[in-house]
C-alpha cells in the first residue's frame, strides 16, 4: 500500500471517495474493537448513552461498583476523544499534512496493547478486566 495512499486517506483535505474509505476503514476497526470487547470481557464498549443508563438503572439497584464502573468507562471515553482532539489541534498548529494519522497511530498501538492484555484475562480477572474495559472505552473516544 504506498504511503500516497495513506496520507490521501489522513489529510485535512479529501475527496469524497478517500471520505467513504476512511469510514468505512474507522467502521469496521470500531466494530471489531466493539467485538473484541464483548469477547473479552463480555460488555461493549461503544455505546456510551447504555453505560449512562446502566448508572441510573444500578444506581437504583444500589450496585455502587456497577455505577462507579461505568462512570469510570465514560470518562475513559471522555479523555480518548479529548486526546484525540488535542493531538489534532496540535498537528494543525504544526501545519502537520497529515492530521489525522497521530490518534490514528496511537489507536492502533492501543488495540495492539488490548490484544496483549486480553490474551491474559483469565488469570488476572480483578485487574485487568477494569482496565481493559477502560482502555478499548479510550480508544472509543480516540
Amino acid at each position: 500500500m504506498p504511503i500516497s495512499y495513506l496520507c490521501g486517506l489522513t489529510s485535512p483535505s479529501r475527496t469524497d471517495s478517500a471520505n467513504r474509505r476512511l469510514g468505512c476503514a474507522l467502521a469496521f476497526v470500531a466494530g471489531a474493537a466493539n467485538a473484541g470487547g464483548f469477547l473479552a470481557v463480555g460488555r461493549y464498549t461503544s455505546h456510551m448513552s447504555g453505560l449512562v443508563s446502566s448508572v441510573a438503572d444500578n444506581l437504583v439497584l444500589g450496585q455502587v461498583a456497577l455505577v462507579f464502573s461505568a462512570i469510570g468507562a465514560v470518562a475513559a471515553f471522555l479523555c480518548g476523544a479529548a486526546t484525540s482532539a488535542l493531538l489534532i489541534n496540535w498537528g494543525r498548529q504544526r501545519r502537520a499534512h497529515s492530521l489525522f494519522a497521530t490518534p490514528i497511530l496511537l489507536e492502533a498501538v492501543l488495540l495492539l496493547v488490548f490484544g496483549i492484555l486480553g490474551a491474559n484475562l483469565e488469570s488476572h480477572r480483578v485487574w485487568d478486566v477494569p482496565l481493559t474495559v477502560a482502555l478499548l472505552c479510550f480508544v472509543m473516544g480516540l
